[in-house]
């Protein structure tokens, strides 16, 4: 029997797009001699739907679909595996099933609900839908097929105790001579060699190869990478579809099985090559799905802007991505130079507006207020407003989307003005932390010098007053990142970090500064999400707990 698994970038919502690359994908099987083609999780709809899924006419679209998936079936001698959403006929539970339709002759052969229903970090299934209680496999010409959603093969021998059971130790007492996995698993820099291992497992614990289809394209701040894999019933990995690309692959089963062969055809999963193609696909899929062309970004001679500057311009071309340089009087000579290089050097446009005598109007209008006051972060904050004033002045008059600069480090910290620095329609390096910031500025540069030498060496400054430098108010990124990382991340508390050889001073000062500007963070842009735990709707803290603060 021939597999075909179509690795595709759905739009949510978009029910025309995603059909029609559906039927593509599905002719393209048929020409090939496919039996079986496999889509991802909510295919149909794109994932995650979220509060869509409570609209009667949104769920109506998404069986209008599956009947035009059916009729392509008619005649054409292959079944079609594709997620969408299924109406629970008890009335006692969720209205909907996230599910797997198993599709031929025009019919519905099989529905397979998912079990699993993960409520964690960026998930929340269980607030739509009831779990899939029945586990059967699906018949079709002479193979027995195990047919899986996502979450539902990660319980592995029913180990994990956030789930009291593991629907394939149910399947597999049924004999299946292979499994089908459906999936949306979003993105994170280390989760393809996770999703790998789990894979493996799966395949030592029940002996049958398996068919994974994962989802590919950008949702908001959320990142499907693809990655789609097939391994024969030896936890040999046959193939691994390429990262943030759309790709159909058509595979033998009876190559899978009792294959004595040593393979291994994985590519490479380096962390900030990932990171750098999220980004860029993160962007594009945002502005190409909400139909926004040009962005607009303050270009500041430092580190953070030009490397957003950069992958904007790879992700949307350079002549798209427009660049502001807003000196003040505290602006060095270098840095305008520096950014005025890199706009040249990437051929972005560019514009250079002083803000020199903006400030000097916003002083005077308040000298009778800030009589017998000393200048402080209040003048710093101003300078940092004028500019997201100015910017946003850009972006209204002529549609540009504001892009954000600010970068993982600094977003945990506070490290930025709320209505200046802080605005944007889209943050670029919100979940890069500073350090990753230069591996990536690194990484650009990796042929040829786009990001001018002095960007990258030069001590990191906001340049808000004379001299200023960011290790006046912050420890050294290095360290910070690290601490920064354990406390989000690994969710570590201080009295683990102090027994890991961090000074416990430090530790209360930083873990302070990241709970007490919660509400900082609350106003921020979606942040591209290319960690295992990113700010924004993944991670959900009070903003007036009094832990750590």
């Amino acid at each position: 029997m021939k597999i075909a698994i179509a690795q595709q970038n759905y739009h949510i919502g978009n029910f025309e797009s995603n059909f029609q690359k559906i039927k593509k994908a599905i002719e393209e099987a048929v020409a090939k001699g496919a039996d079986i083609v496999a889509f991802s999780e909510l295919a149909v709809c794109g994932y995650a739907p979220r509060d869509f899924l409570e609209f009667d006419d949104f769920i109506a679209s998404c069986l209008e679909v599956i009947e035009q998936i059916k009729a392509e079936t008619v005649g054409k001698d292959i079944a079609v595996v594709v997620g969408a959403p299924s109406v629970n006929p008890v009335v006692e539970g969720k209205d909907l099933f996230n599910s797997a339709y198993f599709i031929a002759d025009g019919e519905i052969k099989h529905l397979a609900h998912k079990t699993l229903l993960p409520t964690y970090d960026i998930f929340d299934e269980y607030r739509y839908f009831e779990p899939g209680k029945n586990f059967d496999l699906v018949s079709y010409k002479g193979q027995q097929i195990a047919l899986t959603v996502c979450e539902d093969i990660w319980n592995i021998g029913n180990e994990n105790p956030l789930y009291t059971v593991c629907p394939m130790d149910e399947l597999i007492k049924k004999q299946p001579d292979f499994m089908i996995n459906i999936s949306a698993s979003p993105f994170a820099y280390d989760h393809a060699e996770e999703r790998i291992e789990v894979l493996k497992e799966n395949v030592n614990r029940y002996g049958v190869p398996v068919f994974y289809v994962n989802a590919v394209g950008a949702q908001t701040e959320v990142i499907f990478d693809g990655g789609s894999l097939v391994l024969d019933d030896s936890a040999n990995i046959v193939d691994e579809m390429p990262f943030f690309e759309e790709k159909m692959g058509i595979y033998d089963t009876n190559e899978l099985i009792d294959t004595q062969k040593s393979v291994d055809k994985t590519q490479a999963k380096d962390k900030i090559p990932l990171i750098y193609d999220a980004l860029i696909m993160g962007i594009r899929d945002y502005f190409g799905k909400l139909g926004f062309r040009f962005a607009i970004l303050g270009s500041s001679g430092g580190i953070d802007s030009a490397v957003t500057l950069a992958i904007a311009s790879a992700a949307l071309g350079s002549e798209q991505v427009r660049a502001v340089l807003m000196p003040s009087q505290f602006s060095s000579d270098h840095s305008v130079n520096d950014a005025e290089q890199l706009s040249k050097n990437l051929g972005n446009p560019y514009d250079i507006i002083p803000i020199k005598n903006i400030f000097k109007s916003y002083t005077y209008a308040l000298k009778k207020p800030f009589e017998g006051t000393t200048f402080n972060v209040t003048e710093e904050n101003i300078q940092a407003r004028i500019r997201g004033d100015l910017l946003m002045a850009l972006s209204n008059k002529f549609g540009y989307i504001l892009l954000n600069t600010s970068n993982k480090s600094e977003a945990a910290v506070g490290y930025g003005t709320l209505y200046g620095d802080m605005c944007g329609g889209l943050s670029v390096l919100g979940d890069v932390y500073k350090m990753e910031v230069y591996a990536l500025a690194r990484y650009i540069n990796r042929e040829r010098e786009i990001i001018p030498e002095n960007i990258i060496i030069k001590p990191p400054s906001a340049e808000l007053r004379p001299d200023q430098k960011d290790s006046d108010s912050l420890p050294d990124y290095a360290i910070l990142d690290e601490i920064l990382y354990q406390y989000i991340e690994k969710r570590q508390g201080p009295k683990k970090l102090v027994n890991m050889g961090y000074d416990s001073a430090l530790v209360a000062r930083i873990l302070k500064l990241v709970n007490t500007n919660e509400y900082k963070r609350y106003q921020t842009p979606p942040m591209l999400r290319v960690s295992s735990k990113a700010f924004g709707m993944g991670r959900r803290m009070p903003i007036v707990g009094k832990y750590l603060s």
